[in-house]
């Protein structure tokens, strides 16, 4: 074997021995939120506003399941439907899976502002009608139950910052 060789092999093990640890320390509750909170926000987008974008729920679903008229919004290239809203979701299971609307079906129907491209804004409608439709799944509604479909910008209206947050919404309507 050649020093060459014989230095690149005790290289790769010190390496690996370097790269090798014992099982880490149990962290505190102080250290595992301070971890927490950190990939929170890696993971937050700095345009992902709640109060853009919405999730509309037709008038004869508000009334029938007692909701509020407001439910959850989408920021700017987001689907991501912010937490505090799942009191909803699992309101809308209940009422359809043994309230007013025992038996209904649902239909989400995503939208987009339009800015961005076509098919960039079809699959961002399309997930945030997703999104909803798993949320509201996690509640115990039966998937099979609730249709989704995109319509990205197509009915988008919106010229400024301000109506374009009412271009981004997903539209919950009974379905057939």
């Amino acid at each position: 074997m050649s020093i060459h060789h014989l230095l690149q092999a005790v290289s790769l093990t010190s390496m690996l021995a370097a790269c090798a640890s014992s099982a880490p320390a149990a962290a505190t509750p102080k250290e595992q939120a301070s971890v927490t909170r950190s990939v929170s926000i890696i993971n937050q987008k700095p345009d992902d506003d709640p109060s853009r974008g919405d999730i509309n729920i037709a008038f004869d679903i508000l009334k029938a399941c007692d909701l509020p008229d407001k439910a959850a919004n989408f920021g700017f290239d987001s689907s991501h439907v912010h937490g505090q809203y799942n009191k909803v979701f699992e309101s809308l299971s209940v009422c359809f899976m043994s309230g007013q609307l025992e038996g209904r079906q649902m239909s989400l129907i995503g939208h987009a502002d339009p800015r961005g491209t076509s098919d960039y804004n079809l699959a961002l409608a399309g997930k945030r009608a997703e999104n909803v439709k798993q949320l509201i799944v996690a509640e115990h509604m039966s998937d099979s139950r609730i249709s989704t479909s995109s319509r990205g910008a197509l009915d988008a209206t919106g010229t400024d910052e301000t109506s374009w947050a009412r271009d981004r919404s997903v539209n919950i309507i009974l379905g057939n």
